[in-house]
């Protein structure tokens, strides 16, 4: 998220992903101020002009926040308040509007007092690491963009080779040539691209790219130990150990950690970790919570605002809180266990 303090009561915020979505539903309440563009209908006052017509129009408003929504399957808040200020005259203040926060869309947030979570939250944290998949075999190739806990799959790309290539006059640099226009649309400078798959194809390709001027952009590994080509080679490697080491400091490696040692204490039937929300709330009344993982599931199934307010507490509290979604296995594993885990500093009893 990209974050900027104007003065003491007022922060500029851009979400740059879905995760940065979550850290902003956690940051606004009720009675705060959003400054920011958005469209609205202004209806017409000409003679001849039809009563229910309207022309949308771009205008900058400040509301004050009167109902927050997460759509987590649109990656967008919605927030519904009243008009306090507008660039166009024809925008009456005093009447509701729907302001929606996207993706890459940034905001002003005015708020009377910052508290120590909320400005721990907000603080920008730098330029988060983008990782660049290629799960390349003969036949096929998947590609996914990876950008903390968030995996974002890029239609799969096919060769056209045939089963026997000796009667053919398939070329694979035609294909390496496709799959690099391809990554060249998504790949930003300092991008890791991490290539991996069966057999010698992914060498080959790398090989291949090293030549061309993609390579001076970003940086390319090649991996071994994943023997699965296309899209299910991108889901197996983020479940993978060869993820985790190549990917050691990045929040996915951290959380896939996290469940890995759940799972291992629960099998132990150790009382140092919680699963589902009944169980890490109780947790969190003893102040035992060292690390939490929770995944939309646990906002679907219970009242937003509530989870919202218990996450907060969790972190006001020394907890160090991840969210995962369902776009990689670790997302599906957490919501498979009640939507929220936690480590525990101390056992419990519940």
């Amino acid at each position: 998220m990209i974050t900027k303090t104007l003065d003491e009561n007022t922060i500029s915020l851009m979400p740059e992903d879905s995760d940065d979505l979550l850290t902003i539903r956690r940051i606004l309440k009720i009675d705060d101020k959003i400054i920011g563009e958005t469209t609205r209908v202004i209806k017409q006052d000409k003679e001849y002009a039809r009563p229910d017509k309207g022309e949308r129009v771009h205008v900058r408003l400040a509301i004050k926040v009167e109902k927050i929504s997460l759509d987590n399957v649109l990656d967008r808040i919605r927030v519904g308040g009243t008009i306090l200020e507008s660039n166009n005259e024809s925008v009456p203040h005093g009447t509701h509007h729907s302001f929606t926060i996207k993706i890459d869309e940034g905001f002003n947030l005015v708020k009377k007092k910052w508290s120590g979570v909320e400005k721990k939250l907000a603080k920008s944290k730098g330029k988060k690491t983008k990782f660049i998949l290629i799960a390349i075999d003969t036949g096929d190739c998947g590609i996914g963009r990876l950008k903390g806990t968030h995996l974002h799959l890029l239609p799969n790309m096919y060769s056209g080779s045939s089963g026997k290539r000796y009667k053919s006059s398939f070329k694979i640099e035609k294909f390496f040539d496709d799959v690099v226009g391809a990554i060249s649309s998504v790949v930003e400078k300092d991008n890791f691209v991490i290539v991996f798959g069966p057999g010698e194809t992914k060498k080959k390709f790398y090989n291949y790219v090293s030549k061309k001027p993609i390579a001076d952009k970003c940086k390319f590994k090649v991996i071994e130990g994943i023997d699965s080509g296309g899209e299910d080679g991108i889901h197996v490697f983020t479940k993978s150990d060869a993820m985790k080491e190549v990917m050691a400091d990045t929040k996915l490696a951290k959380v896939s950690q996290i469940i890995d040692e759940v799972m291992f204490l629960a099998n132990k039937q150790s009382k140092k970790f919680s699963m589902g929300i009944e169980e890490t709330k109780k947790a969190n009344e003893a102040g035992a919570i060292e690390s939490l993982v929770f995944s939309e599931k646990a906002i679907q199934d219970s009242d937003e605002q509530e989870i919202i307010d218990f996450l907060n507490d969790v972190e006001s509290k020394g907890g160090e809180i991840f969210s995962v979604d369902s776009t990689i296995d670790a997302g599906l594993r957490v919501s498979g266990l009640g939507g929220i885990i936690s480590l525990l500093r101390f056992p419990l009893e519940y």
